[in-house]
């Protein structure tokens, strides 16, 4: 679904993303992983339209996506959540959900005035559809709280939610085990999967939980310092040298070697 080739996103003389080229495959639940500073977050925003790319191009579904900026790509079906929630904290939950799909009748003068019945039956429908989405993730009690009033899970549950208000093909998810406890996490989880095999969800995680990773992600990408490592099953990522050098340094690199020698 995703085709990246020898990005690069220079910040004056420091090369946060530095000739990446990864694949993203339709169906798949891609995990990004890395060292703080490796560039995944950079990554995300180029492909996501948040930033200009330097060089490189991003191809989404053989199409040419470079440079298109966040709206373009949402009417295409690429999405993306971040490591802070970015909730409306005066809305309910509800209601965060409802304003997502894009060009509502409500949102033109000339329609609030003389186009009320097609808004309220507009509003039923996407009412019922934040209801529905809101029993998928099991949060439907939080219907009415205000956003602003949930937990930091219940808000990275949100972010999911909207995704799923839409027609999404890709959605990328920047850390959604920040700041969530285990029991969440694992929500979380089940409905990533759920929306991946269920309804055919394609997904790229950046997570440090290893773990999570591991329980849900199959290829997962490594970079570091700008630069793809590794890419392939978690087990054989996680025993690749550059893999745990990145990670540990040389100096523990070699302590993992002669533990495991001994073992």
């Amino acid at each position: 679904m995703i085709v990246v080739e020898d990005l690069h996103k220079h910040f004056g003389g420091f090369h946060a993303v530095d000739g990446a080229s990864i694949r993203i495959e339709t169906g798949s639940i891609t995990g990004l992983i890395g060292p703080n500073g490796a560039g995944k977050t950079t990554l995300f925003n180029v492909i996501a339209g948040r930033l200009k790319p330097t060089s490189g191009r991003v191809i989404m579904d053989g199409e040419d996506i470079t440079g298109l900026s966040p709206h373009e790509l949402f009417h295409k079906g690429l999405l993306r959540t971040f490591q802070i929630a970015h909730e409306f904290g005066s809305m309910t939950v509800r209601e965060n959900l409802m304003m997502v799909p894009a060009s509502q009748h409500g949102e033109t003068i000339w329609n609030a005035v003389f186009s009320r019945g097609r808004i309220a039956a507009e509003e039923k429908r996407l009412r019922e559809k934040a209801d529905e989405v809101l029993d998928f993730l099991t949060i439907s009690h939080l219907a009415d709280q205000k956003a602003a009033n949930i937990s930091g899970g219940q808000k990275k549950l949100l972010e999911l939610g909207r995704t799923m208000m839409v027609d999404a093909k890709i959605v990328f998810l920047d850390e959604v085990g920040a700041g969530v406890n285990r029991t969440l996490l694992n929500t979380i989880g089940d409905a990533i999967v759920r929306l991946n095999k269920e309804r055919g969800y394609t997904f790229c995680v950046i997570e440090h939980d290893m773990d999570f990773i591991a329980r849900l992600c199959d290829p997962v990408i490594v970079m570091a310092e700008g630069k793809v490592l590794a890419q392939g099953p978690v087990d054989v990522v996680k025993s690749d040298e550059r893999v745990i050098e990145a990670y540990l340094g040389r100096g523990l690199k070699n302590k993992v070697k002669e533990e495991a020698a001994h073992a």
